[in-house]
């Protein structure tokens, strides 16, 4: 009877969110011509509260909500990176993500590649800009679909062999017909339900595990014995001057790549103005309140006495709900995690596909396509995406889009100085840019591969761990430096800027009705 319960519960989210998926189309002004500006950032019409649903939904994903507490279960301490680097991201989203979308918005850029583009005049710095985002993108898609399948597998609602590979898909089917039909707008009202389901959900698990346990001090002290930890001191939950210069790297890093990657970039460019976005960069550590107590089931789940499957922690909190709530809540919370996948699964897609159109097909292979051929071939390749992403999870281990997800976050950070850096100077020279890059990428991936797939390594013998995104940024950075003013005193021409880039960036806000403000 529980099991029945807390599929029916289940059900009711996911069939909730496909109905709210389908309203989508109230969100689309009606006296616009197709455009992939339409399609792919819902015109750029979406007010504070629209945004703050969005862009929360998107960058908080659900196996973000399944990995940060797994990772606590599994290593204590170290998971709580994710809380500063968070918290990081919030000025640095009021300060780049503002001045970005005030430029795109007067040159109708949609990419951070056609921002580089029109720059530094450089349509090979455009071209791997794009493909850096497609590329540590796609990994990140088929997490999303890794964290629904986890959640699934602990609630007993995977059948084993085909017929859970047909539930997944089934799950994930509804969304991927609105994105089509509709673009940015289907995820925009899902995350709507996102934001209250799992607010709701997390705030009852919460509860119920303090009133279990009697509070947090018997929670932590249960998951030091669990882990090991015997003396107060040393206690596993606690950070070692080792894992120091780690922790400070990891989180930095991440909060720097994290507004690089073309989902978090797509989300923001749908505000209608520079004012939202602040108003949402302001608002943001709500999300990470909420990410912060996942954290905390993780380590719940360990006081508990929770036994995580090997090499799948991220099962840990599913079980522990699972164990503490009964069946019809338990489904709230399992449908809750599956609808924060849909989210940034629906805006990745959207945006690879986006990034596909505007810097590899418009730019080299049909430069006069129409508005209504580009948002066709994107609606396809958003659709080839998704398809990808299902295959990609069904054909593979789950480690292997798991360290392809590590090296995607040292690469997107390898834009950084074309984007972040040149929204301030183009004195760094667009070849300098390339060959940082280059560097950079190369760089990052063999510290990663070296350390066997670890993100954390050393770079030389006994030297502290550092994240290695941040190493290679250093030398990308310390290349594209050295590398201009050769560039420049051998007379090796630069591209036009196209950009007329304003010292103080305008508010740009357009007037909205109330369909296009929550």
């Amino acid at each position: 009877m529980a099991g029945a319960a807390m599929t029916a519960t289940f059900l009711a989210v996911i069939g909730g969110a496909s109905l709210l998926a389908v309203t989508a189309r109230r969100l689309r002004p009606s006296d616009r011509l197709p455009s992939l500006e339409g399609w792919a950032l819902a015109d750029r019409s979406l007010g504070p509260g629209w945004t703050w649903l969005l862009l929360g939904g998107t960058v908080y994903t659900a196996y973000t909500f399944t990995a940060v507490p797994g990772l606590a279960y599994g290593n204590g301490a170290p998971a709580f990176f994710a809380v500063p680097y968070t918290v990081i991201v919030c000025p640095l989203a009021f300060v780049l993500l503002s001045r970005l979308w005030s430029v795109a918005r007067r040159h109708g850029y949609i990419t951070a590649a056609d921002f580089v583009r029109g720059r530094y005049g450089s349509a090979p710095l455009a071209l791997v800009v794009a493909l850096t985002g497609i590329l540590a993108t796609m990994p990140y898609l088929a997490l999303q679909l890794l964290g629904i399948r986890a959640v699934l597998t602990a609630g007993g609602l995977y059948p084993p062999g085909a017929a859970g590979d047909l539930v997944m898909v089934a799950v994930f089917a509804g969304l991927a017909v609105a994105t089509y039909r509709h673009g940015l707008r289907a995820p925009t009202v899902i995350a709507a339900l996102k934001a209250v389901a799992v607010f709701v959900s997390l705030t009852a698990v919460c509860w119920l595990v303090l009133d279990r346990f009697g509070g947090p001090g018997a929670v932590f002290d249960g998951a030091a014995r669990a882990l090991g930890g015997t003396d107060p001191a040393h206690s596993p939950l606690v950070l070692t001057p080792g894992q120091q210069p780690a922790y400070a790297t990891l989180a930095l890093g991440s909060a720097l790549a994290l507004l690089m990657y073309p989902h978090v970039l797509t989300a923001g460019f749908a505000a209608d103005g520079t004012r939202t976005l602040r108003k949402v960069s302001a608002g943001l550590p709500a999300w990470t309140a909420l990410l912060a107590l996942f954290g905390f089931l993780g380590i719940a789940a360990l006081a508990a006495g929770v036994r995580a499957p090997a090499g799948g922690a991220e099962a840990a909190v599913p079980m522990l709900v699972g164990r503490l709530m009964p069946g019809p809540l338990a489904g709230l919370v399992f449908g809750s995690i599956v609808v924060g996948a849909l989210v940034p699964a629906a805006v990745m897609s959207i945006a690879a596909a986006t990034g596909f159109v505007r810097n590899v097909y418009v730019e080299y292979v049909h430069p006069t396509a129409t508005p209504k051929r580009q948002v066709r071939v994107a609606k396809a390749v958003s659709l080839t995406a998704k398809l990808g992403a299902v295959a990609f999870v069904f054909g593979l281990r789950d480690q292997d889009a798991i360290n392809l997800q590590l090296l995607g976050g040292v690469w997107i950070l390898q834009i950084f100085p074309a984007v972040a850096v040149g929204l301030y100077t183009r004195w760094l020279h667009p070849r300098a840019l390339l060959a940082g890059w280059a560097v950079g990428m190369t760089a990052g991936t063999y510290l990663v591969v070296r350390e066997g797939f670890s993100s954390i390594v050393p770079l030389v013998a006994g030297s502290p761990e550092i994240y290695a995104g941040v190493a290679a940024l250093v030398l990308n950075l310390a290349v594209a430096v050295a590398a201009t003013p050769v560039l420049t005193r051998l007379g090796v021409p630069r591209g036009p800027d196209a950009t007329d880039l304003p010292s103080r960036p305008h508010s740009g806000r357009r007037p909205s009705t109330g369909a296009n403000n929550a």
